[in-house]
């Protein structure tokens, strides 16, 4: 057996990174007093959780080049201070272009050390019937180049960001390299969330056998954006393990990672996947 604690934070962030600190802080402290069973402990926060809905220049603003800026400084610090796998869902890094950022989602190990970054890959530009309306994420923010899995003892984590999960070969990229935990920390608006968010992270559960960890906003944020919640934990076979509805705050599960693996030799998707050895590195 090889278990972990997986546990997702939700947020309704807001402009202010030592607010939203703040929050992080205290839901982490939170989880400490309550779980006390010696597993190493993924604890992953939502999209933008630092810094959201003060418009795409204050993001700008906060970038800093990996491993710098107060936003990741903090982060490490919390990690080290609470003894866990901390994944800053996504946060502004420099870019090649200096009139972007990149939406970087960065691991932090318990001793604080940065382990893993990955860059948002697909970018989110869209028309949304909601108080938006009009979505335009590649004005600000530059598109990543790479895919990033990452080995953990025990568990190969995959990362990704929000707008990605509508893209499976990505997933599937990941699944073929082993991942066994997908995380998608996002900022999935109301209207796209009460349509596909459940689905879309099940399926991609389902299609690669493996856990998936995603904490979401929530709320409405102060330039009006309106985000879903539902942060959620999912298991191989597509069972919701824990969701977190509306409110701020956390939810958590205790996993087994050879579950994957039981899975997959139960019903050898990969196996039977005529396309298969394409995604093969």
């Amino acid at each position: 057996m090889a278990n972990w604690r997986l546990s997702a934070i939700q947020l309704c962030s807001t402009p202010a990174p030592e607010q939203n600190l703040a929050a992080v802080a205290r839901y982490l402290q939170q989880l400490q007093q309550q779980f006390r069973d010696g597993l190493p402990h993924l604890v992953a926060l939502p999209e933008c959780f630092a810094v959201f809905g003060g418009g795409e220049g204050l993001q700008l603003q906060y970038q800093a080049p990996l491993g710098q800026g107060l936003i990741q400084q903090r982060c490490a610090a919390l990690a080290q201070q609470f003894g866990v796998y901390l994944l800053a869902g996504s946060l502004p890094t420099s870019s090649p272009d200096p009139k972007r950022f990149s939406a970087s989602s960065l691991l932090f190990g318990p001793d604080g050390g940065l382990l893993a970054d990955y860059q948002k890959l697909h970018l989110f530009d869209v028309e949304l019937s909601d108080s938006t309306g009009s979505y335009r994420e590649s004005a600000s923010t530059y598109a990543g180049e790479k895919i990033s899995l990452v080995q953990l003892p025990q568990l190969k984590l995959g990362l990704s960001i929000c707008y990605d999960v509508r893209f499976p070969g990505l997933m599937q990229a990941l699944a073929s390299r082993g991942m066994q935990v997908l995380t998608v920390p996002s900022a999935f608006t109301r209207v796209t969330g009460e349509a596909h968010w459940h689905t879309l992270l099940k399926a991609r559960a389902i299609e690669n056998q493996c856990f998936v960890l995603a904490p979401n906003q929530t709320g409405v944020h102060a330039n009006g954006r309106e985000t879903y919640g539902h942060s959620l934990i999912v298991d191989p076979w597509g069972r919701v393990l824990a969701d977190a509805g509306n409110a701020e705050g956390w939810v958590s599960a205790q996993i087994d990672v050879t579950e994957c693996a039981r899975l997959q030799q139960k019903m050898p998707l990969a196996h039977h996947n005529r396309f298969y050895s394409e995604l093969k590195p």
